[in-house]
This record gives C-alpha cells, sequence and structure tokens, in this order.
C-alpha cells in the first residue's frame, strides 16, 4: 500500500505522541535502561506535542506520514536557534517499529529537507543521539556529516549525549 504524507493537524497529535513513545522504546532500548525508557508513557506524550503545537504551529511544521489512514510515521522541523536564520532544525523522524526499513524515514527526510529548501534555508542540521548507531547510519546514507558539537538530554533519568550532524540544502 502507498504511504501519504500531509501536514498534521490538531487531530493528530496523540497518535504522534503514542507513535512516538513507540519508536523511542523501539530504537533506545538497546543501550538504555527499561526505567528510563518507561516515562513519559504514550499518553503523556500525546499531551507533549499537543502543548508543543499550540507554540510552534507557525514556525514549524510537523508532518505525518500514513499507510491506509493508520499513521506510520512523522518528520518535524523548524528554525535552529542555535544557528543563523539560514539554517532549519531536523528536530526529528519517527517511525512505527513495524514500518523499519519500508523507506518511510527516507520519504520524510526527503520531504522535510525539501520543506526546509522552500523557506529559503541553505543548510540543515540535526542532533542524534550517540549511541544510536542505526539512526546515524541513516542520516550519513542521507549525505550528513557530524559537525564535532557534541550535547547532552535527559531520556527518563538517563543523560543521554548527543551529536550534531549537518548538510547543506542547495540543488
Amino acid at each position: 500500500m502507498t504511504v501519504t504524507l500531509r501536514p498534521a493537524t490538531g487531530d493528530d497529535l496523540m497518535g504522534v505522541g503514542a507513535l512516538h513513545q513507540r519508536s523511542r522504546v523501539a530504537a533506545y532500548s538497546s543501550f538504555l535502561p527499561a526505567e528510563a525508557l518507561a516515562d513519559p508513557t504514550p499518553e503523556a506524550m500525546g499531551r507533549y506535542w499537543t502543548e508543543r503545537w499550540i507554540w510552534e504551529r507557525d514556525t514549524h511544521r510537523l508532518t505525518v506520514a500514513e499507510r491506509a489512514g493508520t499513521l506510520v510515521g512523522f518528520s518535524h522541523l523548524g528554525p535552529d536557534d542555535e544557528d543563523d536564520p539560514a539554517t532549519g532544525l531536523l528536530n526529528a523522524i519517527h517511525l512505527d517499529p513495524a514500518e523499519q526499513g519500508r523507506g518511510i524515514g527516507r520519504l520524510l527526510m526527503v520531504d522535510a529537507l525539501d520543506a526546509m529548501r522552500a523557506r529559503g534555508w541553505r543548510r540543515a542540521v540535526l542532533w542524534v543521539l550517540r549511541d544510536n548507531a542505526h539512526a546515524r547510519a541513516f542520516y550519513q546514507r542521507g549525505g550528513w556529516t557530524p559537525t564535532g558539537a557534541e550535547g547532552e538530554e535527559h531520556i527518563g533519568a538517563a543523560l543521554t549525549p548527543q551529536l550534531r550532524y549537518t548538510r547543506p540544502l542547495a540543488g
């Protein structure tokens, strides 16, 4: 069946949150303890996206991927607060774990890069968990390269190292 991409609506946000939680657990369980991934719940993650939508819907883009009317992935992008105005930040690409390896992540990435170009951004950046080898390989196949910048983010009680990646948006 065909996967379609469309802008998210307020009605999608609880589903985006539940998918986000499932995706995190599947992607991070090999290097983070289960207790770090137990919270937030899918419902709490849905409330997080609902609140975030209130503040970001005018400046950010949330795109959902659907197969036969079922949410199977999403991407989220916006301006990069740490850089110049010509830089966009790819905040997230998450897939339902059952959809891994079917090209949906690539479809979402290409769509996000096109949307960044349409906004006039010349460069894209993202943060990826250092220990998420699968995601790092995915982004590197997509033309992203590490910048050398590092950061940290809490996932539950676990402090997780992050790496910053970049890629040009020309062409």
